[in-house]
């Protein structure tokens, strides 16, 4: 993991050097599109105010919870107690990212989705509300945080959701395997080089043409940064638009040749 001064300075480079993030001096037609309506999308959607909502409780529960972190493999390397307010502030997705992944939805309309690591289900409720229509599975590994989402979910989305709890080696294979086709993943819970890869592999196998995959963190680390370069240069990608938190992998067959964008968000 890089370290607050590190990651600041590579924000400010990724910053001063993107593309302009109002699509001046963007050539690609998808890009552009992906741009003025995704991007710069900037309706209050009725779903927002709700979700958030969930976020501010979440934020003022001093609830204790015991949590088991995975390390390498199904291996529980720790297990400690956590209050809940603390780790929802560390670790959900701020909002402007949790409603980017709402806006992608509602405009791409993936039918399945896949998330690899819920959290106490912000970005899960937002992917739900894209697409009311769409079957999102959701994966978290500690049973105490899954059943706080859990209630969250049930309250305020449309019950389209199914939250699996295990370790991702063992539960993303079954999945895929009922599913066929993924749609859309967001990949947020093991920021390593190696997990990372072989969930790009394992999804690869359900992408098609209009299959999108988002990645988190991909300049957490310097191996976050390699397994990035990786999935940028596969055969199978098409285009791919870095927006420095996350990273976002396109398959779309109507591009005739491979496309790298870096836009300021």
């Amino acid at each position: 993991m890089y370290s607050k001064f590190q990651l600041a300075k590579k924000y400010l480079h990724y910053y001063f050097t993107a593309s302009s993030g109002k699509g001046h001096g963007i050539h690609s037609p998808f890009v552009f599109d992906f741009i003025k309506n995704i991007l710069q999308d900037k309706t209050d959607y009725g779903c927002y105010p709700v979700i958030e909502k969930m976020r501010q409780q979440l934020l003022m529960q001093k609830t204790e919870i015991g949590v088991e972190d995975f390390g390498a493999g199904s291996s529980v390397i720790k297990s400690n107690k956590r209050v809940v307010a603390d780790m929802a502030a560390s670790s959900l997705k701020p909002k402007k990212y949790a409603q980017l992944l709402f806006r992608m939805v509602q405009y791409y309309k993936p039918e399945t989705i896949i998330e690899l690591g819920t959290s106490f289900g912000i970005t899960t409720a937002y992917l739900a509300a894209g697409n009311t229509h769409a079957k999102v599975y959701t994966i978290e590994g500690s049973e105490a945080i899954a059943e706080i989402a859990r209630k969250y979910l049930e309250r305020s989305g449309p019950g389209q959701v199914e939250l699996i709890t295990g370790n991702f080696n063992d539960t993303l294979a079954g999945i895929l395997k009922k599913i066929g086709h993924t749609g859309l993943a967001f990949i947020d819970g093991n920021h390593r080089k190696a997990p990372t890869l072989d969930y790009f592999h394992q999804l690869l196998s359900s992408c098609g043409s209009s299959s999108i995959l988002i990645f988190d963190d991909i300049h957490w680390s310097a191996e976050m940064e390699e397994a990035w370069a990786k999935i940028m240069h596969h055969s199978s990608v098409t285009l791919t638009i870095d927006l420095f938190f996350i990273g976002i992998v396109f398959f779309n067959a109507d591009i005739n040749h491979k496309q790298h964008y870096t836009i300021r968000f």
